[in-house]
């Protein structure tokens, strides 16, 4: 027989479809094409794929070889992930295997020209969607501790093209490979270390509460950095499914996590000189950005409006809608984005005004320039705006007694918050729409007599206004209140206007 097909996984973004790899021979001179959209990699395989079978002491083929990746009009890329189909197939075409063997593995893998398998990026997702299918996956040895995370996924580790054949040949059979045990959590940054802040670190806990995005402004040394790396340790561990998406956009992005925590969620914080595609992703292969590798975690931008303003106008799509799309001449893939941003600033160029430690420098023309390099429907996108003081007296307070709830307190504080959300509406306040936050998040009559008046008072916006609504919501699961009070969204409200009425003060010429 001078046909044979075996299965594999693609990498599209972070998912993994189904690729079917046919192998072909037929008379003719020796040559060995690929067809079905093959990258350049992929049209390389041809030549690895001759060596290392060559070397594995195997006979190839002189004669035409067809390879065809179907379906045909789904671009081939992913480095050398079908080499290992690829020489398994013209084994099989050839007769050297019994393609029958194939039936009910899958197989991915990069052959050194000596017949080693080599790691490759994405093994994750097609872990995954192998699992799904029912299917057994053999990979390189060295991706296989990472894809065995996946709760009942049967994976086999492969080092060298002779013991991939063995194994189907059912002479030395390889073991599965057994998932690692789970190392213990590392200890996340404790928000006690920060000294003072208690207005800070309440606006901290509501922000995790409700899945929040959050601009602190303040001058310099105040801690704005400091509180933002302390929000991952009070937000809620990962569930299994969020573990597996995090995962899986780390896999493709090419970290190795195979002896990480399951936990922990991202936080990611790019330097301001960071490129468009870094941030949101890109590429001519498109690769996940930050926003990406931030999802269900953290994204922190510090020095906000140092940050050039293209850069941060790419940030409003995801923010809203939870996910980045590339568009390419051949393919449009999107990657999922749904972060808590948390951003820091200084009130001026400076960063003194008005901080009480020395005097400002900046005239107000220049403050002006300074705020507007930020625009209007990016900080309309922060739920919470907090001005961060000088710490004063807390920061000579030897003994601690300033130090504040530790990060275990709040966070358990934080779960119990989010436990209500999800048994009252199967989701975060952060995901709630219009129609919906208003349904959970009822005002009394007098309430919304205030918010109203505040939003034609200080000119907020439509979407300022849920947001404003989201915030009490959130206050109030934070304190186990059933309904929203006037204290709650006295609060939120505060949120919204204080750092806007402080702004507008300092524009104002003394």
């Amino acid at each position: 027989m001078q046909l044979a097909t075996l299965a594999t996984r693609a990498q599209t973004g972070i998912a993994a479809p189904a690729v079917r790899v046919e192998i072909h021979l037929s008379n003719g001179l020796p040559r060995t094409a690929i067809v079905g959209l093959p990258e350049t990699a992929v049209r390389e395989s041809k030549d690895r794929v001759r060596s290392a079978l060559i070397n594995s002491l195997f006979e190839f083929p002189l004669t035409r070889i067809t390879v065809n990746l179907a379906p045909a009009d789904l671009p081939k890329d992913g480095g050398g992930r079908y080499d290992l189909p690829i020489a398994l197939g013209i084994l099989g075409a050839s007769g050297q295997i019994d393609p029958a063997v194939f039936e009910g593995f899958e197989f991915i893998g990069e052959l050194a020209l000596n017949g080693d398998i080599r790691p490759v990026c994405g093994a994750l997702p097609a872990a995954r969607a192998c699992h799904a299918a029912g299917r057994t996956l053999v990979l390189p040895a060295g991706n296989a501790p990472e894809a065995a995370r996946i709760p009942g996924a049967c994976v086999l580790p492969a080092r060298t093209l002779l013991e991939v054949c063995a194994h189907l040949n059912a002479g030395t059979l390889m073991e599965p490979q057994r998932p690692l045990p789970d190392p213990p959590p590392s200890a996340p940054p404790e928000l006690a270390d920060v000294l003072g802040q208690e207005c800070a670190k309440r606006a901290l806990a509501v922000a995790a509460a409700g899945g929040l995005n959050l601009l602190l402004s303040g001058p310099p040394g105040t801690g704005k950095t400091m509180l933002a790396t302390r929000l991952p340790g009070i937000l809620p561990p990962l569930d299994d499914d969020e573990w597996l998406e995090v995962a899986s956009i780390r896999s493709v992005a090419g970290f190795d996590d195979a002896g990480a925590a399951r936990g922990a969620r991202p936080f990611r914080a790019p330097h301001r000189s960071a490129s468009a595609i870094a941030l949101v992703g890109g590429g001519a292969v498109p690769r996940p950005g930050e926003i990406t590798l931030a999802h269900h975690g953290v994204l922190f931008l510090d020095e906000l409006p140092e940050w050039p303003r293209r850069l941060l106008e790419l940030l409003r799509e995801p923010l809203e809608s939870g996910s980045i799309a590339i568009a390419r001449a051949a393919r449009r893939l999107s990657f999922p984005a749904r972060f808590q941003l948390v951003a820091a600033m200084n009130p001026c160029p400076c960063g003194y005004l008005g901080s009480g430690f020395r005097d400002c420098r900046c005239a107000p023309e220049q403050v002006a320039r300074y705020r507007d390099r930020l625009s209007g429907p990016l900080l309309d996108r922060f739920d919470m705006r907090v001005e961060v003081s000088r710490p004063g007296d807390a920061l000579f307070d030897t003994a601690g007694a300033a130090r504040g709830e530790t990060s275990a307190t709040i966070r358990a504080r934080v779960i119990a918050a989010r436990e209500r959300q999800l048994r009252r509406q199967d989701t975060t306040n952060a995901m709630l729409g219009g129609r919906e936050l208003e349904r959970v998040a009822r005002l009394t009559a007098a309430d919304h007599a205030l918010l109203v008046g505040a939003t034609r008072r200080w000119g907020l916006s439509a979407r300022a206004y849920h947001r404003v609504l989201r915030v009490a919501r959130s206050i109030a699961d934070l304190e186990d209140r059933a309904d929203i009070g006037s204290a709650q969204l006295a609060e939120a409200l505060a949120y919204r206007i204080r750092e806007q009425t402080a702004a507008d003060a300092a524009l104002t010429p003394g």
